[in-house]
C-alpha cells in the first residue's frame, strides 16, 4: 500500500475508533461477539462459545443473579432461630464463637449481647419452611424455592467476599461469574449483549451502602467482550448508546459501511482478523440502538403487569424495575442478568432499615417467578438471591428490645435458588440454635474443611455454589478453564463440588 494511502487510512480509522469509543462506551461496545466470524457450530440460535459446550445437556438457558449487596442477616429473613427469644442479652457463648476472627466494629466490645430476630416467623406451603413476615411474597413461592441455609465464605469484609463470591478469588482481576458464561456458552441474541448488569438503589436513608465498581462485573483476563454491559432504567438504558445530536441513524449506517469498506481493504492487506472481528462489535451496537431502547420501554407492558409487580416496578432506579427489565432481557434470550440490591449493610438500626429492604425485593423477586412460569420460561431459567456472606446474632452496638445493629459473619449465611434445573421446596443444611454455625443433623455445629479432594455434606461454600450455577447450564466447572500467564485458571479455582442434593 502507498505510504500516504496508509496513514490517511490508519488516521481515518483511529479517529472513527476514538468518538464511537468515546460516545458509545467502551464496555458497551466490547460486549458485542463477533458473531459471524466465531460463530460456533452449537446451532443456529448461538452466537460465540466455545465449541465444546456445553459440557451436557443443561438444565438451563440463561440466568438472572440477585445480590443483596451488603449481606441479609440470615436469623431476621430465612433461617429461623425461635430458641434465641430467651437468650435477650445474654452472652454468645465462647463456645460458640471459639475464638473466632471478628472485624474491628466489634473485636472491640466488651460484650456480645445476643439480639433475638423481631420478627415473626411462620411455615408455609408444602415444604412448611419457616419464613420471616418481612418476606411474605417470598413465603407464597416457597415450594418453588430451594433455601441453602449452610453457606459459608472465608472474605469477612464486603470488598472481598463480594469479589470473592462473583470471581472465585478476593483479590479483583479474576472474569466474573457472568464473564464466564459470556465466554463459555455465547450470545441466543444477536441484537443485545450476552451479560447484562443493573444497579438497584437503596429505598431507606439509613442503609449501609457498599461501594461497587465495574471490577465486580470484569472479563478481568479474559477478552473485553465478555465484561458485563451496565444497563440503566429510563429512556438512555444504555450510556452513549445514542446517536449524537445531529447524527441520524441514516449517517451512522453510512459511517459503519464506509468503515467496513476501509477495514476490508486493511484486511486484504494484512489479512487479520481482529479488523473484521471490530466491525462485528461496532455492527452490533449498531443494532443495539434500536433492540435496547424497545427492550426498556414498559408501555407495551399490559396494566396486570404493575398489578403485580406494583407501581414502583415504572420507577428508573428501583429494584422492581431491575428485576422487570430482567424478565424482559431473557425474554430476549439475554443469556446473564445480574442485579445488585444496595443497602443491606445493616451495623446499625437494623430492624427499621430491614424493612424497606424486604420490601425493595420480596414483591419484585415474587413477580419474577411468576412472570416467568407464566412464559415458559421458569423451567430453563436459573434465578439465584443472595448476599456475600451473613450476619450476626449478637448485637453490633446499643442493644434494645426493638432495635440492634449486626456484623459481619462468613460462618454461614442462607440463599435461595429456583428454576432451571433445581429442586423445589426443600431446604439444605442448617445451622446451629445461634445461628452462628453450620450444624450437623443433630444441630451440632461443625466446621466445613474444603479441599481439593473433599466436601462436608450438607455445606455449601461458595465454590460448590459457582460449581452448582455451572452445572445446570451444562457446564464442568472443572473443564472451564482459561490459560493465562502460565496457569490453567477457572472460576471455582481449584476447589468446587457441585451439589447434587439441590438438583431437581
Amino acid at each position: 500500500m502507498h505510504p500516504v494511502k496508509e496513514s490517511i487510512l490508519n488516521e481515518t480509522r483511529r479517529q472513527f475508533f476514538g468518538q464511537v469509543a468515546k460516545g458509545i462506551g467502551g464496555l458497551a461496545l466490547s460486549n458485542l461477539m463477533a458473531e459471524d466470524l466465531f460463530a460456533q457450530p452449537q446451532g443456529t440460535e448461538v452466537f460465540g462459545g466455545l465449541p465444546t459446550l456445553p459440557h451436557f445437556a443443561p438444565k438451563a438457558k440463561r440466568c438472572i443473579y440477585l445480590h443483596m449487596m451488603g449481606a441479609p442477616p440470615q436469623m431476621d429473613l430465612l433461617d429461623y432461630k425461635p430458641q434465641m427469644q430467651s437468650w435477650y442479652d445474654k452472652d454468645l457463648p465462647e463456645s460458640i464463637r471459639k475464638g473466632q476472627r471478628l472485624t474491628t466494629m466489634t473485636s472491640g466490645q466488651a460484650r456480645f449481647p445476643i439480639a433475638p430476630s423481631i420478627f415473626k416467623f411462620d411455615q408455609h406451603g408444602q415444604s412448611g419452611a419457616w419464613i420471616s413476615e418481612l418476606l411474605p411474597h417470598t413465603a407464597k413461592m416457597v415450594d418453588d424455592l430451594a433455601i441453602v441455609r449452610s453457606m459459608y465464605t472465608e472474605a469477612i469484609n464486603h470488598e472481598p467476599a463480594i469479589t470473592f463470591i462473583q470471581t472465585g478469588q478476593q483479590i479483583p482481576g479474576q472474569p466474573c461469574v457472568g464473564a464466564w458464561f459470556a465466554y463459555g456458552l455465547g450470545s441466543m441474541n444477536r441484537d443485545l449483549p450476552t451479560f447484562v448488569v443493573m444497579n438497584a438503589e437503596k429505598s431507606h436513608p439509613k442503609s449501609g451502602v457498599q461501594a461497587i465498581s465495574a471490577k465486580m462485573w470484569s472479563s478481568g483476563f479474559l477478552s473485553p467482550e465478555y465484561a458485563g454491559v451496565g444497563l440503566r432504567g429510563g429512556t438512555n438504558p444504555v450510556l452513549y448508546l445514542q446517536n449524537p445530536d445531529g447524527v441520524s441513524r441514516e449517517v451512522r449506517r453510512k459511517m459503519l459501511d464506509g468503515l467496513g469498506e476501509l477495514n476490508r481493504i486493511q484486511h486484504d492487506e494484512l489479512g487479520s482478523p481482529e479488523t473484521l472481528a471490530r466491525i462485528q462489535q461496532y455492527e452490533m451496537a449498531f443494532r443495539m440502538q434500536m433492540a435496547v431502547p424497545e427492550m426498556a420501554d414498559l408501555s407495551s407492558e399490559p396494566a396486570s403487569t404493575f398489578e403485580r409487580w406494583g407501581e414502583e416496578a415504572k420507577q428508573a432506579g428501583k429494584f422492581q424495575n431491575a428485576a422487570l427489565m430482567a424478565r424482559r432481557l431473557v425474554e430476549r434470550d439475554v443469556r446473564f442478568v445480574q442485579i445488585y440490591h444496595r443497602g443491606w449493610d445493616v451495623h446499625n438500626d437494623a430492624p427499621e432499615v430491614l424493612r424497606a429492604q424486604a420490601k425493595d425485593v420480596d414483591r419484585a423477586a415474587w413477580a419474577l417467578i411468576q412472570d416467568l412460569k407464566e412464559r415458559g420460561l421458569f423451567d430453563e431459567t436459573l434465578v439465584i438471591w443472595g448476599g456475600e456472606f451473613g450476619r450476626t446474632i449478637y448485637s453490633q452496638g446499643k442493644l434494645t428490645p426493638t432495635d440492634y445493629g449486626r456484623d459481619h459473619h462468613p460462618r454461614c449465611f442462607t440463599v435461595w435458588m429456583a428454576g432451571g434445573g433445581v429442586k423445589p421446596g426443600i431446604t439444605y443444611g442448617r445451622t446451629d440454635d445461634y445461628a452462628y454455625n453450620i450444624a450437623d443433623a443433630e444441630g451440632n455445629p461443625i466446621k466445613p474443611q474444603p479441599t481439593k479432594d473433599h466436601w462436608t455434606p450438607g455445606t455449601m461454600h461458595i465454590h460448590d455454589l459457582n460449581a452448582t450455577i455451572l452445572h445446570l447450564l451444562g457446564i464442568d466447572h472443572k473443564r472451564l478453564t482459561y490459560r493465562y500467564q502460565g496457569r490453567d485458571f477457572r472460576l471455582t479455582d481449584v476447589h468446587g463440588h457441585v451439589v447434587s442434593d439441590l438438583l431437581a
